[in-house]
């Protein structure tokens, strides 16, 4: 099996890494920075051009940040969908609106190509030890046919629906921990302000109900003051924006979602947006005048 992918940035690149190490050896690349490209070249990977791509894959893969992008590169003049042949499969594992997935889809169907959406949960450090979580929307024959390679990746695959539902998935994946993040900034402003020491309320309710992976993952990054990213602010924002476009189109309320991403909006005009998302904490900050464990 060739495979074609596009899209090395924080994510792609380690992704691209597991695929190789994952007995995948015969893997085409396309992206913008050449360091990137020689760093894989060394673990096998060869620079590729849209065209070839799409001529000589017998899948594509891409990890790129918005519907605009996914619809430029494979739908775009001279886009790879233009080359692709029948019978070949396009496995897009970014995280974009459900509405624009089931467009890319129906556009390749035309051309007798195959469409997974597949994105991922986890960031950077799941990316890097291959332990990211799939929310797959597809054929069910074909996403079991997929599923080892995505298994390279990640440790959970889970089918979700049909093409589209990856991303809705998605999307409330990202509801949740955009709104985890938020409710540990404020219960850890609290207990400073109140006097009690924030790692010590972290390390007593961990375990309890409130434990999360979000919780364990991002508390002590707040409290460290470490806003270095994993899952940027922008990208979550635009996360978010998709989230609300969706669930305005089908009626669903999310006023707490509306919530986090007004506090998101915020931190990105204010110099945050490339920050972590755990960096919410520095919009409570700013209003108590208070450092979150320190």
């Amino acid at each position: 099996m060739k495979i074609g992918f596009i899209g090395l940035g924080i994510m792609g690149k380690p992704m691209v890494k597991n695929i190789i190490k994952g007995g995948y050896t015969d893997v085409l690349v396309n992206g913008r920075h050449q360091d990137v490209l020689d760093e894989l070249a060394e673990c096998g990977a060869k620079s590729a051009t849209y065209q070839e791509i799409g001529e000589q894959c017998d899948v594509v893969m891409t990890m790129l940040p918005n519907s605009p992008q996914v619809k430029e590169v494979m739908l775009g003049e001279n886009g790879v969908a233009s080359y692709m042949k029948a019978g070949s499969v396009f496995i897009d594992m970014s995280s974009i609106n459900p509405v624009a997935s089931k467009e890319v889809a129906d556009a390749l169907a035309a051309k007798g190509v195959e469409m997974i959406d597949a994105p991922v949960s986890g960031g950077e450090p799941k990316a890097i030890d291959g332990t990211l979580s799939f929310m797959v929307g597809g054929k069910p024959e074909l996403v079991e046919e997929y599923k080892p390679l995505l298994e390279t990746m990640g440790a959970s695959v889970v089918r979700c629906g049909d093409v589209g539902a990856g991303n809705t998935t998605k999307l409330a994946n990202q509801i949740i921990v955009a709104c985890n993040i938020q409710a540990l900034s404020e219960a850890l402003t609290l207990a400073q302000k109140a006097g009690v020491d924030p790692e010590l309320v972290f390390q007593a309710i961990r375990g309890g109900l409130a434990g999360s992976t979000v919780m364990d993952a991002k508390a002590p990054m707040m409290i460290e003051g470490n806003d270095k990213p994993g899952f940027k602010i922008d990208l979550h924002i635009k996360d978010l924006n998709n989230a609300l476009d969706c669930a305005h189109s089908v009626g669903a309320p999310v006023p707490m979602t509306a919530e986090v991403q007004e506090i998101m909006q915020w931190m990105h005009n204010h110099e945050g947006g490339q920050k972590d998302h755990s960096a919410i904490a520095q919009y409570y900050e700013y209003l108590t005048d208070i450092k979150i464990g320190r």
